[in-house]
Parts: structure tokens; sequence; C-alpha cells
């Protein structure tokens, strides 16, 4: 996967809009409001992802050298994951699927109902 593809990927699913809240260089997936992954345009490829606690800390231990505590996230929530081959792309879509998922269906329902 490479940063086009990921932004590619994260723009087909219902109701995703991309802006840069933070900075020119970070670039933030939102639905309805609420940002569900962002990456930066400049430094290595690496993406940051919602997660379960439980599941964030068994990516941590599964892949130890890739999937690391979400870089000025909220650590229990979020995971940054390194893109650099070791982990197939199936696994990084189906996560960034789960993280979708996540931030969707805590929002308000008239929300979900206008996606």
């Amino acid at each position: 996967m490479n940063i086009e593809e990921f932004r590619d990927y994260c723009l087909s699913k219902p109701g995703v809009t991309e802006e840069f809240p933070f900075d020119e260089t970070t670039l933030v997936f939102k639905v309805g409001g609420k940002m569900f992954a962002l990456t930066d345009l400049e430094d290595d490829f690496s993406i940051n992802l919602k997660c379960e606690p439980e599941k964030a800390i068994e990516l941590r231990e599964l892949y130890p050298d890739s999937v690391l505590p979400g870089y000025h996230m909220n650590k229990k929530h979020w995971n940054s994951i390194i893109i650099d081959g070791r982990i197939p792309d199936k696994k990084l879509y189906e996560w960034t699927d789960r993280s979708y998922e996540l931030v969707f269906n805590g929002l308000p329902k008239a929300i979900k109902s206008k996606l």
C-alpha cells in the first residue's frame, strides 16, 4: 500500500472527508466530522487508526516493530502503523475498515442517517 492507495481507500467510504486541521502535512480523514485515520505527507509513510483498547494491545504485541501506540493520540484507542511492507495490505485495509466502523457507529443517529 502507498499513500495514494490509502487516500483513495479512505475516500471511497460513505461520508468521508479529508482535511488538514493540524498543519499542512497531516492529512486527516473524518466521517461525520470525527477523525478515523490520519497520515503525515512528509515523514515516512505511517498511519494512525482507531482501535478497541484490547485489540490495540494485541496488535502491538503481534507486530512490535510496525504497530506502536498512537503518536500524539490517546494511546488506549489509537495505533500508529508503520507502512513498510511487513504488514500485508489486506490487514491494513481491515484495520482501516474497523477504525471507520468504530467512529461511524459512535455517531449520533441523525448524523448516521445523513451519511
